[in-house]
C-alpha cells in the first residue's frame, strides 16, 4: 500500500490518501478547503492514476471535513465516521466561523462505523478502533498487514490531542491511547492528522503525556 500526505486548510490538517496495488484508493479525513487546493487533490489523483472508491473521517470537526462535498461532488462518495461525532459534522460551519472561516454544512455520511469493523478498498483492510476523548466519536483506522494506524486528533509524536472541546475528556483519551493504541505492535507507524509521522514504540517511551 501507498500512502501518501497532503497537507490542507489554514489549519493545516493531514489528508491521507492510501493507494494499492487494484488502483482504488481512499481517502482519510479530507481537509481540502477551497478551489486551488480542491483542484491540488483532484490533480494529485489525476498524476498518480488513483480511483478513490472510500471516504473516512477519524472525527468530524471542521477541518477534518473541510473536503467532503468536494469529494461527493467530484468522486460521488460520501464519508463513513462515527456515529458519536455527527453533532461535530452538523455543526461544523458554525465552528468554522470561530476560526474566521466559512463552510457548508459537510454532506450526510454514507455509514458509521463500529468498533473493530474492517473496512476496505481494493484489497486492503483497515479496522476501526474506537478512541473517544477528543471527540466522543473518534476512530483511528489500523492496518495490520502494512503496520501503520491514522490516530487522527488522538495520538500525535509527542503530544495528545486536546480535550477542552465539545466531546472532549482528558482522561478518557489518555485510556483510549493506552488499551486501543499502545497495545499495537512498537513498530506500527503512526500517521497523525497533525504534524509528523512517529510510531507506538516512541511514544510509549517518551510522550510526556504518559511520563508525568
Amino acid at each position: 500500500m501507498e500512502i501518501y500526505k497532503l497537507v490542507f486548510s489554514p489549519i493545516e490538517v493531514n489528508t491521507y490518501i492510501l493507494a494499492d496495488s487494484t488502483g482504488d484508493c481512499a481517502i482519510i479525513d479530507c481537509g481540502c478547503f477551497d478551489k486551488q487546493e480542491f483542484k491540488k487533490l483532484e490533480d494529485f489523483i489525476k498524476e498518480k492514476n488513483i480511483n478513490p472508491v472510500l471516504l473516512l473521517n477519524t472525527h468530524c470537526h471542521l477541518d477534518h471535513v473541510f473536503g467532503n462535498k468536494f469529494v461527493l461532488e467530484k468522486y460521488g462518495l460520501r464519508t463513513h465516521s462515527g456515529k458519536l461525532d455527527e453533532l461535530n459534522r452538523k455543526n461544523a460551519s458554525q465552528h468554522a466561523m470561530l476560526f474566521g472561516l466559512t463552510m457548508d454544512t459537510p454532506p450526510e455520511p454514507e455509514g458509521f462505523i463500529s468498533d473493530n469493523q474492517t473496512v476496505t478498498f481494493g484489497v486492503t483492510e483497515l479496522m476501526a478502533l474506537d478512541v473517544p476523548g477528543h471527540t466522543s466519536g473518534s476512530i483511528a483506522f489500523y492496518c495490520k498487514k502494512d503496520g501503520c494506524v491514522f490516530t487522527g486528533d488522538a495520538l500525535f509524536a509527542g503530544s495528545i490531542g486536546r480535550t477542552d472541546l465539545d466531546g472532549g475528556d482528558y482522561d478518557t483519551l489518555i485510556d483510549s491511547i493506552k488499551s486501543r493504541l499502545f497495545i499495537l505492535p512498537p513498530s506500527t507507524v503512526v500517521y497523525p492528522g497533525h504534524g509528523i509521522e512517529t510510531t507506538i514504540g516512541r511514544e510509549i517511551k517518551s510522550n510526556p503525556f504518559f511520563h508525568m
